[in-house]
């Protein structure tokens, strides 16, 4: 929704202002600038990622309509489901957990958390680690960093798409630059011409600047953006289950190894500590 009433707002304010000032629209529609400008920018996007990231960009726009993924319900939901393993230890021990992350798909404790179950990457992580102190890895300060070096490298392959969407920004405005001299070189080759012709093919030369600047500071920086925080919330969910895994591998019992959970997201959506009380109090105990 926001996302369309920020478009909705661009074009009436850009376009509506230029007609309302007396401007004729049917001046701005000169396709092959268009063509020039947006198939070199995916010319230049092809040249300048690999294929994964490409392939990757595809689905921002997907990502971009939908927004973020998380909200204060989906963080109350991931808090108790850390409230629901960590009692699980507390009161059956650490290898109660195994039939839970041994087969996660099949886990009756992770199914009842189903915005949490759907993350593959977050029920991945959570697995990984537990399966680590299973085996008898209990060093916190190891764990920390095995833990950062897999966050930062996740946040290194997002950011790897943000930055192709924000090379598209920045290459667009010299594209349009291109298309514009191209347009005037096209009209010095017809200098012969009556001046209200010259003056229409001038204008039409400029669209070309006006496309590039227009697309560049109106679309692309601002999805780069939009992306950027996408993913930025993205981030905090996980550093939600890392706070939560080590205060749990510390010796924290279930409600203080939350609470470092809870203490990692943004104040925006951070449940308080009643709301995630009133969650976990209701939790079926798990098996």
């Amino acid at each position: 929704m926001r996302l369309v009433v920020g478009i909705l707002v661009i074009f009436g304010c850009v376009f509506g202002g230029y007609s309302a000032m007396g401007g004729h629209l049917e001046v701005l529609w000169q396709p092959w600038e268009y063509v020039i400008i947006l198939g070199a920018a995916i010319g230049a996007f092809i040249i300048g990622n690999t294929g994964p990231v490409i392939k990757g960009t595809l689905g921002v726009f997907g990502t971009l309509v939908k927004g973020p993924k998380y909200n204060k319900a989906a963080y109350i939901e991931l808090l108790a489901m850390q409230f629901s393993l960590y009692k699980l230890v507390q009161s059956k021990g650490i290898l109660a957990l195994e039939q839970h992350i041994e087969n996660p798909h099949e886990s009756t404790l992770f199914s009842r958390f189903p915005t949490f179950a759907k993350n593959h990457h977050a029920v991945e992580f959570v697995c990984d680690y537990l399966r680590m102190v299973t085996l008898g890895s209990n060093n916190v300060h190891e764990m920390e960093a095995l833990m950062d070096e897999e966050l930062e490298t996740h946040h290194q392959e997002q950011h790897r798409l943000v930055a192709a969407v924000q090379a598209l920004a920045d290459g667009t405005p010299a594209l349009g630059i291109v298309a514009a001299v191209l347009g005037v070189i096209k009209t010095m080759g017809a200098i012969a011409e009556p001046p209200e012709v010259l003056g229409h093919m001038i204008g039409g030369a400029l669209v070309g600047t006006f496309f590039g600047v227009f697309i560049a500071y109106g679309f692309f920086g601002p999805m780069a953006q939009s992306l950027g925080n996408i993913y930025q919330a993205e981030s905090k969910y996980f550093s939600s289950l890392k706070a939560g895994l080590l205060a749990h591998i510390g010796g924290q019992v279930p409600v203080m190894a939350v609470e470092f959970a809870r203490k990692a997201l943004f104040a925006e959506d951070r449940p308080t500590f009643l709301e995630v009380d009133e969650a976990t109090s209701n939790l079926p105990a798990a098996t």
